[in-house]
């Protein structure tokens, strides 16, 4: 009689390490970089490698990020109002998050001033060098937000005409700002009447938060494709002329890292290093994407696990996105000064000063103009009448830096909400000390 041989259990089978969201990414950098080098050499395979598949699939991956940025936004902010919060402390958390938000740019933007005075970033460059990059799409947008610009535009910018098509064109500041109504208006109907809403709403925006899940599987194809795109464009050889304004570019945001935003963190109870060690994925995603809002939905998520109440996250990093761009204020103070010094023109304490006010309400409210940073650069140039024709010299690599830019303004729309939930006595120690325990395990 034969003895049925039992199969090995299903568990007992091995499958091999695991590769991590990070590494993966990490991979596809590196693979990205390596394509777009060998692209860069040959001219003619590159046009056809670039429009054909490697620019599709890296916006692909951007379409599907901003596909759920919205929907993540307003459910999560009307559940942090409505389910949890009350009008007064909406009021207070909200003056306190644009109170820490302008100071904290205006450093930026002094910082940048500073460091492009000490290091001179434009001075003794040979513009016969420099590659030449049409902006003409840029003066274009300059010219139309020269006219709607200005802090009454920003406050008729915040409120919509239209909140669907709105939502449609991912205009963050009238979605913010309607979430806020709503949240309000549902706080106060009858329970009978608010919880079944709010219900809905927390199914709707756990519903997104997995298919986030969904999206970042793609993440490494799409890093991959756009920083192949990048290089296989510029190459590096177009980075040697321009190689002292990249340096300054980078050291300015490394110092803000450690000397600002690092003395903030400890201020508050916290180490900047561990922050980044929470947001490494997102660090990598938006340095190769140079596109914030791609790790919006992840951010959101990583900080309320880290012990930030929804109310506080729901609010602080949406409207960070806007109102706290660190690494955007940095660089204006460099970029102008850059083209000054390209062409021998002297600014003075008095004009910098100036420039220091104009830019303070000239990077905020823009972010969803397209190459914002180029605009508003352009912007600020023509407010010193500096030569606007001194950005198309830099154009070329700009996305070398903005890849830089980039990934500070997550880092500081990271702190952000750690800082406002501290300040407000909301923070939860210790679920923030288990969600470190198990990123440690």
């Amino acid at each position: 009689m034969e003895t049925a041989v039992e199969s090995p259990p299903l568990q007992a089978v091995a499958t091999g390490p695991r590769i991590g969201l990070a590494w993966q990414i990490v991979i596809g950098l590196a693979i990205g970089i390596a394509a777009g080098l060998v692209l860069n050499q040959f001219p003619q395979m590159r046009e056809a490698a670039v429009a054909g598949f490697l620019q599709p699939a890296g916006d692909l991956f951007i379409k599907l990020i901003r596909m759920i940025v919205v929907p993540i936004v307003f459910t999560s902010m009307v559940i942090g109002i409505a389910g949890v919060g009350d009008g007064k402390t909406l009021g207070r958390i909200g003056l306190k998050t644009l109170v820490y938000f302008e100071i904290i740019t205006t450093i930026a933007i002094v910082m940048g001033l500073v460091i492009g005075n000490l290091l001179q970033p434009g001075a003794g460059t040979d513009m016969s060098q420099l590659a030449h990059t049409d902006i003409s799409r840029y003066q274009q947008v300059t010219q139309q937000v020269q006219g709607h610009h200005g802090f009454m535009a920003l406050v008729l910018s915040i409120v919509p005409d239209n909140i669907i098509a709105s939502m449609a064109k991912g205009d963050l500041l009238p979605v913010i700002f309607f979430s806020v109504l709503f949240g309000l208006g549902l706080q106060s109907v009858p329970e009978e009447f608010r919880k079944p809403v709010v219900a809905t709403l927390k199914g709707i925006a756990e519903a997104m938060f997995k298919v986030t899940g969904m999206v970042m599987r793609y993440a490494p194809i799409g890093v991959c494709a756009l920083i192949a795109v990048t290089v296989a464009n510029f190459g590096f050889a177009s980075l040697l002329p321009l190689l002292k304004l990249v340096a300054v570019t980078y050291l300015a945001i490394a110092i803000f890292v450690v000397a600002v935003l690092g003395v903030t963190a400890r201020l508050f109870g916290f180490r900047i290093l561990t922050l980044l060690r929470v947001i490494k994925d997102e660090l990598i995603i938006a340095f190769s994407t140079c596109s914030s809002a791609t790790v919006l939905p992840q951010l959101m998520k990583k900080m309320e696990d880290y012990g930030v109440p929804k109310s506080v996250t729901a609010f602080v990093v949406p409207t960070g996105y806007t109102f706290n761009l660190d690494g955007a204020s940095i660089y204006l103070g460099i970029g102008t000064l850059f083209v000054a010094q390209l062409y021998g023109i002297h600014l003075g304490w008095q004009e910098q000063l100036v420039l220091t006010l104009t830019m303070v309400v000239t990077s905020k409210g823009a972010a969803g103009v397209p190459g914002f940073m180029f605009v508003i650069l352009l912007a600020t140039l023509a407010s010193a009448g500096l030569p606007l024709e001194g950005l198309a010299f830099i154009a070329g690599v700009d996305r070398i830096m903005d890849m830089g830019r980039t990934a500070l303004n997550v880092v500081g729309n990271a702190l952000a909400p750690l800082v406002i939930a501290k300040w407000e006595r909301q923070y939860d120690a210790k679920k923030g000390e288990a969600y470190l325990a198990s990123l440690d395990a």
